[in-house]
């Protein structure tokens, strides 16, 4: 039995290292695909600028008009989902590894 495993290992060993080390290259649209992310930061990035100028501006309206403040969870909202999307980078790096 033990005869039987190291011929296994052995055989396994031999056909493992006769395979090469792929070398890294782009893929074909690679250069496509990065300019769809560029945009897709800048529209997170305008729609987070836009959702706390919105809240504050309601949040002055709210203030000055004597209503309930609701516009308080509106700009925390925005914050937090600002936060979230300006490191979901790192957070991917971090989940994957690399």
């Amino acid at each position: 039995m033990v005869s039987m495993l190291l011929a296994v290992h052995d055989a396994y060993t031999t056909v493992v290292a006769q395979i090469g080390n792929p070398t890294p290259e782009t893929p074909p649209v690679a250069d496509k695909l990065m300019k769809l992310v560029r945009y897709f930061t800048w529209f997170t990035m305008l729609s987070g600028v836009t959702a706390i100028t919105y809240g504050g501006g309601r949040f002055a309206w709210e203030k000055w008009s004597g209503g309930g403040l609701e516009s308080p969870k509106m700009i925390a909202g925005a914050m937090i989902g600002g936060v979230t999307a300006t490191s979901a980078g790192t957070i991917m790096n971090s989940v994957i590894g690399s």
